[in-house]
């Protein structure tokens, strides 16, 4: 049975410090820490909730408006399992420098691992769009993001925008240009930082992003009248039992003229506004969807999935009331119309409480012959160390563990801005 020297503890606090500073995404959005014992008898899934949205009434007599209150939830899991396995000699070992160089890099790839699932979350799941035809220019490009979000009543505080690196320096370019906004321009000129408190949002530099391939020459059409939804807190199963319900998703059809469409396309349909979560005051702007699932296909139309579903209140029913994110239910023929029109990389904003992550643990055993060593960081994810020699070959395994779970808790609270769109 190997052992760890002290020496090596002490490189695995050092490891551990350096996750946790590398978990930048992990730090803007909502942690929820979950019991293991329950969670591995749920299956590693639970149910989170939607907070709710109140109507109001005008007037002393409210005889007529009192009504059920629908409790939305959605799904999350902890399903992520990332893992960063090596072997060294014992040979090999006689340099302990490259065992804690290796495991520095095992860090940095698990680091990134977590920042690129919230990344993709954000980024293929939000549906908030917002279209620019030019390259990144600056603070005009955040304040569509902050008026997108203001219009539709997302929460104004903790705000946040992923770039990637290009569009981030072509923002910073515009501030290095200015000649005002004191110490701004020349930590813009000299780090190509843009800082924080731009339009409302925090913005972060990424080094990596979702490449969205464009949609190009498709012609798309609603194929059947009321295609809206209507909100549930769950459905009847078998047994007559209550089974809670994702209301995050609909599906409706369409009718495909030319081109294909495919997940994550972004798209506006003619006459359909978005309306204040609250208030429900008409925006006079396109409501933005994304497509989240290819269900059918083939012979000019199909099914698919699209988030946010359209909720229009069309069924009158007082969870659609409730939930109303539309200003009307699309027409039969209405045209799709696709935003993504040239491949390009995807730029998330959120607001944090929109986004949530799961962290996990793993129950290595301490007397199977392995050495376990564990760690928790200031955001709650576990990182596991395992190392176990085999007497019969020399070798030396080694390996660095975390689990964890990502989810989209509300779509319509988060989205993406997209540059030299045509």
């Amino acid at each position: 049975m190997s052992a760890f020297v002290k020496e090596e503890r002490v490189a695995f606090d050092q490891v551990l410090a350096e996750f946790d500073d590398a978990l930048v995404l992990s730090n803007a959005v909502n942690r929820y820490t979950t019991n293991a014992t329950d969670m591995e008898r749920a299956v590693d899934l639970i149910w989170r909730p939607v907070p709710y949205i109140m109507p109001t009434f005008n007037g002393m007599d409210q005889t007529a408006n009192f009504q059920s209150v629908t409790q939305l939830s959605v799904p999350a899991a902890i399903n992520i399992q990332k893992s960063s396995p090596w072997t060294m000699t014992s040979l090999e070992l006689r340099d302990a420098l490259q065992e804690g160089r290796i495991g520095k890099a095992a860090k940095t790839r698990l680091s990134s691992d977590i920042n690129i699932a919230i990344n993709n979350t954000a980024s293929l799941q939000g549906s908030l769009v917002v279209k620019r035809t030019t390259a990144a220019t600056g603070f005009d490009d955040v304040a569509l993001c902050e008026a997108i979000c203001n219009e539709q009543g997302v929460p104004m505080e903790d705000r946040f925008m992923g770039l990637n690196t290009r569009d981030y320096n072509g923002m910073a370019s515009d501030l290095a240009k200015r000649q005002t906004m004191a110490g701004r321009p020349e930590t813009a000129y000299a780090k190509a930082l843009v800082g924080n408190g731009v339009a409302n949002f925090d913005l972060l530099k990424m080094d990596y992003g979702v490449r969205l391939t464009a949609a190009l020459g498709v012609t798309v059409t609603m194929n059947g009248a009321n295609q809206y939804y209507t909100p549930i807190a769950g459905t009847v199963d078998a047994n007559g039992g209550l089974v809670n319900k994702d209301n995050r998703f609909q599906t409706i059809t369409i009718g495909v003229v030319s081109g294909t469409v495919k997940v994550g396309d972004a798209f506006t349909i003619a006459g359909v506004n978005a309306v204040h979560h609250i208030t429900k005051v008409d925006t006079g702007q396109l409501k933005t969807f994304r497509i989240a699932a290819i269900i059918t296909g083939g012979g000019g139309a199909g099914t698919v999935s699209i988030m946010p579903p359209i909720i229009s209140a069309g069924g009158a029913t007082a969870a659609e009331v409730q939930y109303q994110n539309v200003s009307a239910t699309p027409a039969n023929g209405a045209a799709l119309v696709f935003l993504n029109t040239v491949a390009s990389t995807v730029n998330p904003f959120w607001q944090k409480s929109s986004l949530e992550i799961l962290p996990g643990t793993i129950a290595f055993p301490n007397d199977a012959g392995a050495q376990v060593m564990m760690g928790a960081t200031q955001q709650g994810f576990t990182l596991y160390m395992l190392k176990w020699f085999d007497i019969k070959t020399g070798l030396v395994y080694l390996r660095f563990d975390t689990r964890f779970g990502v989810v989209n808790n509300n779509p319509e609270l988060n989205g993406m801005i997209l540059f030299n769109q045509t």
